[in-house]
Order: C-alpha cells, then structure tokens, then sequence
C-alpha cells in the first residue's frame, strides 16, 4: 500500500521544538522576542531574589553563566518554581535523585507532545490535527504504549552485534579526518572534526548518500536555530526549513517502501516497523528530526567538550599522554561534565509532592541533567574533570527509565574510537581562544573551538 506524505502548510504559533517564545510572543519577530527578553548575564544569582530566579534563559547558556544559577537552586531551592519567564511557568528539578524520580515515573510525568512535550514553552493541546506544521510528535514524546512500540522498531539498530559492525568503519573515518587535519594553524575543531565525524554517521545510519551528509547537519543546527533572529526573522522561516527535511526524506522512504529485501539503515527499519509505516506527514517528519539530533548534536558536543576539559584541566591531560588506556574510563567522564542535552521536560499528570513541593496536574517541569551531573551530594568533587573516576557512569545525560537515550553505546563508541586514534597521532590539542557557546538551555552546545595542533 503506498503511503502519501502531502505537504503541510498551515501554520499555528506552538511548537515544543526550539520555539522559546511563549503564545503572547507568538506574534513577534525573533528580533522582537530577544529584545523584549533580553537579560544582563553579568548579575550576580545570588543578588537575585530567588522567587525571580530564572535559569532557563538562553542567554545564560550562550554566555556560559549559567552555573551558579543551578549552585544556588540545589542548594537553597532544589526544586524551584519560576512564575514568569519566556516559556511560560515552569519548575526546576536541580538535584540528582530528583530528577531520576522524575524520569523513572513516566505515569506521573508525561513526555507526549500533546500533554505539553519535553521542551520548555510546549503546552498541552487540545486538538492535535489542528497543529499543522507546528506540531512534530516522535517517539521521544510520546507515552506507553505508543512510545514503547516505536522505540522497538529503531532500538535494532544499536544492538552490540550491530555496533561492533560498525566500529571498524568509524575506526577508518576518525583516522581519516584527524591525518587530514591542519599542522601549526588554528582552526574549528567543531566543523573539522566533531560535526565531520558525526554527520558521517548519520549518512550511514539513515543509509543515505555520504555528500548528503550536510543536509542532515544543517537540519540538525536548524532545530536549534528556530528562534535565533541571526538566522530566521520568524520562528515560521525555520518550520519551512524543516519541512525541506521531510521533502527530502519522503522521496527515500517511497524508495525504500518499493525494495525487494529490507535494508539495515534507520528508513528502511521505519519504512516496514509495523507502528511506524503509517505514520503522518508531521510525526514522520518529528522521528527524523529526532534521530538526527539524537544522533548528532550529543555526541558531536562531547567530542568537542573533551577536548575542552582537557585543555582546562592540563594535570589530567598529562594523565591521558601518561597512560592512553584511561580512555574507556574518560569518556563518561567526558559526557558528564559536558551534559550535552542540559535538561527535558515533562508535564505532570496529577499533583505530586517533590522536594517538599507541591506540583499541580499539569504544570511543567524540568529536569536540569547539566544541574544534576555536577550535585554535590550524589557525585564526588562534582566539578571536578577527572579521567580516572571511579564510578564515571554515574552520571545523567543519557537520562533513565524507558526515554533513555537508545543511541548511547554508539554515542561511546564514537568518542573511544576517537580518542584512541588522537593518542595514536597528537600530544596536544590545544586551544588557542575561548569557545563559543550555543544559544541554547536545551542542547549544551559548543559552536566554535579555536585550536592548534603542533606540528
């Protein structure tokens, strides 16, 4: 049976993918909504009445201020309710336990884009068809049973088997981008290496052709970008990018639907997964966002940040040239302290007690991993970057309970083999200027990272 995907052009004002402006924004330029919301970074938290306090606003994360705002909260106010802020009301999980009672109880707290999604600013809805182009379920956001049911038909793809088929093709790629790399000249480590690597990836996972691989990163940087005036005028320019994405897909999946022996890549898995073949134009263009960011903008920002680390924590740099077998230890250490998804969300479902708080049926809540993976009172020396830690998986950012991150082995996988083939090549990567930041509270991203390897 042939599946149509007709193009959708209606558009409505909410989103739960990278809209930070709440409905009464709705009517403003991306310009506009900066301006109207725009902060002084520079304020001390702790001058800040902490029923003002809001930690969310973007600017905190472009800047990198933003962690002596969650400091405070886990200290004063673990879990804290921000009354006014550009997404609307919300509460902030900041401590560890908290936030994996809120994970793990999936009844109470809701991931389904209809009950309000798992970015801030999405609210639940009333009519879903009546969303148009705006409204992108995936399996991310989505409850048992339907959740459940999708997430089955991807999950084969990262099985050990299918990973250790894949770790000699990666191991190729790496050795290939870092022997093409620049000697004795700055240059982005970013754009040369973490997004290269990844966005060869994601060719392969989806099946697709390897020149296509920009594609993917663009959409990708294009989620997160929704709001960002330097890029679109409206949040309504960025959806029109997207649904280039779904044009572009839908012509593979039609190909895909016609082949004789079903194929091994993401599509084809999609394409014949009994939940997920007759999926609308807009949950099939949501699921192919997920997989894209899911498999990118996570492992691409901790390839990035541990070579940050090392750089800010030389002694454990020398530790690494000392003995390159620490590496399997290093990179859950590496994706700790880097938190490279900074929160989820969730709506809860029914009043439930937290923190000695009251949260009422459907309030929103936030789940602060990057707060959680540095908390004091569950992580030893939380702040501290250290390759050799005893217990490195403790750590949040894969998140818990059935929304764990399905990629994460390939996530490792990723950065292991990386990082075994720079010890096998370089004795320094160093950074030469600051790095730049994503403006972003959802993806903790790392733009630019100027660097230099000695030749």
């Amino acid at each position: 049976m042939e599946i149509h995907y007709p193009k959708i052009v209606e558009k409505k004002p909410m989103s739960d993918i990278g809209n930070d402006q709440t409905n009464s924004d709705a009517q403003l330029t991306n310009k506009e909504a900066r301006e109207k919301w725009a902060i002084d970074v520079d304020i001390d938290p702790y001058q800040i009445p902490l029923e003002e306090l809001d930690p969310a606003h973007p600017s905190l994360f472009e800047h990198d201020r933003f962690w002596p705002y969650f400091e405070r909260l886990r200290t004063e106010d673990p879990v804290h309710y921000t009354p006014h802020s550009m997404f609307g009301p919300y509460w902030s999980v900041t401590r560890y336990q908290d936030i994996m009672h809120v994970d793990t109880h999936h009844q109470q707290f809701s991931s389904d884009i209809n009950n309000g999604g798992i970015r801030m600013g999405g609210r639940p809805v009333e009519n879903p068809d009546d969303q148009g182009q705006f409204h992108l379920p995936m399996f991310i956001m989505q409850d048992p049973p339907k959740h459940d049911e999708q997430r089955a038909v991807v999950s084969p793809s990262f099985t050990p088997k299918r990973l250790q088929q894949l770790e000699g093709l990666i191991r190729e790629r790496a050795a290939d981008i870092l022997d093409n790399l620049p000697r004795n000249e700055e240059f982005n480590w970013v754009r040369k290496v973490s997004v290269e690597l990844t966005g060869q990836m994601l060719a392969t996972l989806f099946g697709v052709p390897q020149e296509d691989r920009h594609k993917l990163i663009h959409w990708s940087d294009t989620v997160e970008r929704l709001g960002d005036p330097d890029y679109f005028k409206t949040p309504d320019e960025g959806f029109q990018e997207l649904w280039k994405c779904f044009e572009y897909f839908d012509a593979i999946w039609k190909d895909r639907q016609n082949d004789n022996e079903i194929g091994t890549d993401l599509i084809s898995t999609l394409v014949h997964g009994e939940s997920t073949k007759n999926m609308p134009p807009n949950e099939f263009l949501g699921n192919m966002l997920l997989l894209i960011v899911g498999g990118n903008d996570t492992t691409r920002n901790s390839i990035s940040g541990g070579v940050l680390a090392l750089n800010r924590n030389p002694e454990e740099y020398d530790k690494l040239r000392a003995n390159p077998a620490l590496i399997p230890k290093m990179v859950p250490e590496i994706i700790r302290w880097q938190s490279p998804v900074a929160h989820m969300c969730r709506t809860a479902m029914e009043p439930v007690e937290l923190g000695g708080k009251q949260i009422q049926a459907g309030d929103k809540v936030v789940m602060w991993y990057i707060s959680g993976n540095r908390d004091e009172s569950t992580i030893d020396n939380p702040n501290s970057f250290i390759i050799d830690r005893e217990n490195p998986r403790r750590h949040l950012s894969f998140g818990y309970g059935i929304h764990r991150c399905v990629g994460n082995r390939l996530g490792e996988m990723q950065l292991n083999v990386l990082w075994q083939e720079i010890m096998k090549r370089f004795d320094n990567i160093e950074l030469v200027a600051e790095p730049t930041y994503l403006r972003s509270n959802f993806i903790h991203g790392i733009t630019d990272l100027p660097v230099r390897i000695p030749g």
